[in-house]
């Protein structure tokens, strides 16, 4: 990447959502993010966190009807946001893993930059909602971000009680499998792949 910044600003209106994004791969986890939806900023907060994202997130939905289409389409924009950042994926180490324990839940992701949008959600979360946001909405959220980041990311809930322990153990283990996929390799020569190419 020869230090140039991997960074992206992502901006999305439609007739349900109003969305802007930016996003800095090698940052600090600072950033702003406003949703509308409480749960689905602090699971943004815990992303930037872990994955050392500088991440700014705006956004304005149709509430009214749900928070499906505000999560969304904000997935939609970091991933977008991700991929361009990525740009050609040159010297990025491609493959993250991590597992994460919170309190009595545990969760395990890996991800490949591999170019195929492709997301493996296992495991169940019981039927309802913290604040506005239905539990479902957590593999819509990944299912998002992995088809427009391009990347392969395999998620497993492998247990837990609380819902909110078990989601916060999925983005926290997605956003640390993601820290170590996206980081620099400085001994990756190009493009990490046989094919010579990951987009």
């Amino acid at each position: 990447m020869g230090g140039m910044p991997r960074n992206a600003t992502i901006e999305r209106k439609t007739a349900e959502t109003d969305v802007r994004v930016e996003l800095a791969l090698d940052g600090t986890g600072s950033g702003a993010r406003d949703t509308g939806v409480g749960f689905l900023d602090h699971m943004l907060d815990l992303l930037a966190h872990h994955a050392r994202l500088d991440l700014t997130v705006q956004a304005a939905g149709d509430l009214k009807t749900g928070a499906h289409h505000t999560v969304e389409d904000v997935a939609i924009c970091v991933g977008q946001a991700l991929d361009r950042a990525l740009a050609d994926r040159s010297g990025i180490a491609r493959y993250g893993e991590a597992t994460v324990p919170m309190d009595e839940a545990r969760a395990a992701c890996a991800i490949d930059i591999s170019g195929r949008g492709l997301c493996v959600f296992e495991g169940s979360l019981p039927p309802g909602a913290i604040g506005n946001f239905e539990h479902e909405l957590v593999e819509e959220f990944f299912r998002a971000v992995s088809s427009n980041a391009k990347l392969t990311l395999h998620l497993s809930i492998e247990r837990g009680t609380n819902a909110h322990h078990t989601i916060e153990a999925a983005f926290k283990a997605a956003a640390r499998a993601l820290r170590v996929a996206a980081a620099l390799d400085p001994s990756q020569d190009g493009v990490p792949s046989t094919k010579g190419s990951l987009v």
